[in-house]
């Protein structure tokens, strides 16, 4: 087995560390193998990236032969005993659980227990579509930030080329598994900005400034639009911009725009307790039985689900889940709701930003494939 221990003095990480964990206790993963399945294939180097007194350090365990595979599992793992907070890519999915399977193959007595893990690909890939991305590969994913690679081949172009390594060893052969692995590793580091985007997904924004605008479409019919301002949580490294369920959403490093339609006029709110209400045709309204001694018998009827509801004229704004109360619909069965924008509500700038985050996740929610 080899142990190849070095300095990375121009690896950077334009993302800050302290996000993921205490700096000097966060380790990033990678391991090459010659399939997916632990049983039938071999485990023939594990990769890890450390940061040190304000350097980051790359250090690689290489079996020579297959039987080296247990030794490079010791030593991976007496090296990983000081650190808390692992990173990798997708090895919640193969990393991980292939170590394991091979520390119970040898029986040796290692774990994940103790770390705390960042799986990158977990993290993004509820946002491929959002970013339009084709798909959340490492390498898609440092094409998308404008991250370049020296090394060309992938983890399955390297099966062969150590089995080829085991039966003759070239300089050649090591030099190009060790550096596809560098590359992997480094490449995590410098992907790390494109957590920038889950942060704006699962931690909100701020809204700094809030107007609506009224405009004419297309074919001349009267629109409303409500424009918020945002403050993001964190620089995005690229400008994203997308449009999902009538809403357009922009940004640029912190800040971003976001416009969602604004409805002007008559809405209903239906009551959940039909069983108590008169339905009055002549008002189109439904009347709580306890106040509707007085209305004739021939001018009400039963309520309904349907038609157990009060109606208001006001400006709303569009709701996908239950945060906000009370909601209106234009009828019983119509698929969409809203909430309205009250006097109170227009001068709440934490409603804005619960709001306006509501409306972000649901887009990356349901952004679709272009």
């Amino acid at each position: 087995m080899k142990t190849i221990t070095r300095e990375l003095p121009a690896l950077e990480s334009a993302y800050p560390l302290e996000q993921l964990g205490e700096k000097e206790e966060i380790l990033f993963l990678d391991i090459e193998t010659t399939g997916f399945a632990a049983r039938s294939s071999s485990l023939y180097l594990i990769g890890c990236i450390y940061y040190r007194r304000d350097r980051f350090y790359l250090i690689q365990w290489f079996a020579e032969q297959p039987l080296e595979e247990r030794a490079v599992l010791e030593a991976f793992f007496t090296f990983a005993a000081s650190y808390r907070y692992l990173v990798h890519f997708n090895g919640n999915h193969f990393d991980i659980p292939y170590i394991e399977q091979k520390c119970a193959q040898y029986e040796l007595p290692f774990g994940f227990e103790g770390f705390q893990g960042t799986d990158l690909y977990v993290r993004v890939s509820p946002l491929k579509h959002f970013l339009k991305l084709p798909n959340c590969k490492q390498k898609t994913i440092e094409t998308y930030l404008g991250i370049n690679r020296e090394d060309t081949l992938s983890g399955g172009d390297l099966i062969s080329v150590y089995h080829d390594y085991v039966k003759s060893p070239t300089e050649e052969a090591y030099d190009a598994m060790l550096l596809h692995n560098a590359e992997d590793i480094q490449g995590m580091v410098r992907l790390l900005p494109i957590l920038s985007y889950v942060r704006l997904y699962q931690e909100g924004v701020r809204v700094v400034k809030v107007n609506a605008n009224y405009y004419r479409d297309f074919h001349n019919v009267g629109r409303a639009e409500l424009i918020m301002k945002l403050s993001l949580p964190a620089p995005l490294p690229i400008s994203v911009s997308n449009y999902a369920k009538g809403c357009f959403f922009s940004a640029l490093e912190h800040n971003a725009t976001l416009k969602v339609p604004l409805i002007d006029g008559e809405l209903k709110y239906f009551y959940s307790n039909y069983r108590d209400y008169y339905y009055l045709p002549a008002e189109d309204m439904a009347l709580h039985k306890s106040v509707s001694s007085f209305v004739d018998p021939g001018y009400r009827v039963a309520a309904t689900a349907a038609t157990c509801y009060t109606r208001k004229e006001s400006e709303y704004v569009p709701e996908w889940a239950p945060l906000f109360k009370p909601v209106f619909k234009s009828s019983y069965n119509a698929p969409d709701s809203y909430i309205e924008l009250t006097d109170e509500r227009r001068q709440d700038r934490d409603f804005f930003a619960a709001y306006a985050t509501h409306v972000l996740q649901t887009m990356i929610e349901n952004t679709s494939v272009s």
